[in-house]
């Protein structure tokens, strides 16, 4: 059934279909990779006098964003129709199904092409929104420009698309409490977020190092806890604050600019998924109100991650912890539509509930003898809260330790196996394991990055399967990327951090897994960074530097080995301490001896025969330590 109404689809709207499939499908670069793509002979050239028709009224709206996008770099100010006649010539052509499509649900799109239409149909206005985004990445790479290009022909290949995506949750996470960013900011990375059919925005809007949301009737949140003595220079060396030191890095929302983010987010289909730290991470919540912790102690909030002898764990016996927490989740459940509120739960010293009196006899009562019971008991009670708001609660997969809120929902980031302990205790569960889905990791050579933890290359990123084999796929919502910002103090370095990481998430959460392909990938996703470029969208380039490894030579001796992400790089290399280029050696595969005396090799990559990635300055000590086992 679903074939033949594709196939009568394309008669009606006159095209020829598949029969004059083009072999070389090259000149289509989407991101993330649709279901099916079958390109047809000839292009579809968008003209000053082309229509947009929206069919429908619902998506009407849809259509007016699109003749925005497409005004600003053709300076045609096309014109928006309602309208249902899909015979029209030179137009696009926005429909809802009359009949819905099933294989397509409720994300999904069919996009037509041909010399004379373009036809975007949908059983849903986000499959229209999403198909959009399909047809904007087919027009040339200039689509992305903010003035009127000029001498630029506006042609779309002629393509029949089929396209769903494979997971209902593709999110990627901002954390603006370690660094704050502007509501321009936020914006700009969710437009881009929608380029790549993301539909969810975890907004990290409290933490340890800021909070972030205005609480009408709690004014020491802003007052006190939105702010932080000023440090520059890597995380985790900075000075702690000194007496009489003023705070004057940070900020926050007001509720009203939370609301107009929302309102943006909405209108690209990207749910924004608020998150309230608790019960640790809490210090900036516990320097605007000192009583809710176990020490009731008077603390700053750090400009890094507090020592342990902080207490940033709110204390679970204390009635006025609830009272806060209970107006603080009323107002967060009211301005946020998404039906799930994100509690945190990660990472608390449990330590300082042991040394507190009331905590320990409220375990005796409870009959809890460890203090991850005590955590448990927490997030239960929290949960009531949270469902008594009409919401859904959604934790890190520590929640699972000591027993799990009846009907949380559980994001695993310490590995995939607290979200298999959910899935099989029946809990939905939203993967994002740092090893493969933290943003905020190194993608490349720390030499050559600027200074983070750990590693996640854009390939680990994208040969990452959400879903165990040990566990039910539909308990599986889907998965998510994670940027936290302590070593991200500025938005370009946001962006720097996302992308292209992020491209390759969005292929694993929408694409069928049989779809995915590292090669073909790599070709659509460098495509990609013309239009980057063209956006001011800054990227990193990561995936051509070259990977500088040790291994043992003849007697125990120390050789180089050098790898690299992607296929195609051509490889050079100097032991002299002199900058390489392509006149200098090149590395044919094999293990590189030593010359005597030579303390550090320099290497670099080309790609078709142009400097691609920088230039990595390793010493020899450091190749020795990167040993291969």
């Amino acid at each position: 059934m679903r074939k033949i109404f594709f196939l009568i689809l394309c008669s009606f709207i006159g095209i020829s279909s598949f029969a004059q499939s083009n072999p070389d499908d090259a000149v289509v670069h989407i991101v993330p990779e649709p279901v099916s793509v079958k390109t047809v002979n000839g292009h579809f050239q968008l003209k000053r006098d082309t229509k947009i028709i929206a069919a429908n009224g619902q998506i009407k709206d849809i259509a007016a964003v699109l003749a925005r996008l497409l005004d600003a770099p053709t300076g045609y100010h096309l014109a928006v129709k309602n309208g249902n006649n899909v015979h029209e010539k030179n137009a696009i052509i926005l429909i809802l199904n009359k009949t819905p499509d099933s294989q397509i649900g409720e994300e999904g799109y069919t996009l037509q092409v041909s010399p004379e239409r373009v036809v975007i149909a949908a059983n849903k206005p986000q499959g229209i929104f999403y198909g959009m985004q399909s047809l904007l990445q087919l027009l040339p790479p200039d689509i992305e420009s903010k003035t009127a290009v000029h001498n630029e022909r506006w042609d779309v290949p002629c393509v029949n698309i089929l396209d769903y995506p494979r997971f209902g949750w593709r999110g990627l996470m901002l954390d603006v409490s370690r660094h704050f960013f502007t509501v321009k900011e936020v914006e700009e990375y969710i437009n881009e977020m929608a380029k790549y059919k993301f539909n969810v925005f975890h907004w990290h809007l409290t933490d340890d190092e800021g909070w972030r949301i205005q609480i009408k009737g709690l004014p020491g949140l802003t007052d006190v806890g939105a702010w932080r003595v000023k440090r520059t220079g890597r995380w985790g060396t900075f000075e702690a604050p000194q007496p009489g030191e003023k705070a004057t890095d940070g900020g926050f929302y007001t509720q009203q600019e939370i609301k107009d983010v929302i309102t943006y987010a909405e209108k690209r289909f990207i749910t924004i998924l608020p998150e309230i730290d608790v019960p640790a991470h809490s210090l900036a919540l516990i320097a605007a109100y000192p009583n809710l912790s176990s020490t009731q102690m008077p603390y700053p909030v750090w400009p890094q991650s507090p020592p342990r002898t902080v207490d940033n764990v709110l204390d679970v016996a204390n009635d006025s912890t609830w009272l806060i927490l209970d107006k603080i989740f009323t107002q967060v459940a009211e301005l946020f539509p998404c039906p799930y509120i994100h509690v945190g739960g990660d990472e608390a010293n449990r330590s300082f509930w042991m040394k507190d009196s009331a905590d320990v006899a409220l375990m005796r009562r409870e009959g809890l003898t460890t203090p991850a019971q005590l955590q448990s008991y927490f997030e239960k009670k929290l949960e009531k809260i949270i469902v008594s708001k009409g919401k859904k609660m959604i934790g890190w997969d520590e929640i699972v330790e000591g027993g799990i809120a009846p009907e949380a929902t559980v994001m695993s980031w310490r590995g995939m196996q607290g979200g298999i302990e959910a899935a099989k205790a029946g809990h939905n569960v939203i993967m994002t394991p740092w090893g493969d889905a933290y943003l905020d990791l190194y993608q490349g050579d720390p030499l050559a990055e600027p200074p983070t933890y750990g590693k996640l290359l854009l390939k680990t990123s994208y040969t990452w399967d959400p879903v165990p084999d040990s566990v039910d796929p539909k308990l599986i919502l889907g998965g998510q990327g994670n940027l936290w910002s302590e070593s991200v103090p500025n938005f370009r370095h946001a962006e720097y951090m996302t992308w292209p990481r992020a491209m390759a998430l969005s292929e694993v959460f929408w694409s069928p897994k049989d779809k995915r392909n590292w090669d073909d990938f790599l070709t659509r996703e460098q495509y990609r960074f013309k239009y980057m470029d063209v956006a001011q969208v800054k990227y990193a380039k990561s995936q051509y530097d070259p990977v500088i490894t040790g291994v043992k030579g003849p007697d125990d001796s120390l050789e180089v080995k050098i790898t690299t992400q992607m296929p195609g790089l051509d490889i050079y290399y100097r032991f002299d301490e002199t900058n390489p280029d392509n006149f200098s050696p090149k590395y044919d595969g094999s293990p590189l001896q030593i010359p005597k005396g030579a303390s550090m090799i320099k290497v670099i990559s080309y790609l078709n025969g142009k400097p691609a990635g920088d230039q990595i300055n390793c010493p020899l000590s450091e190749v020795a330590k990167r040993m291969e086992k």
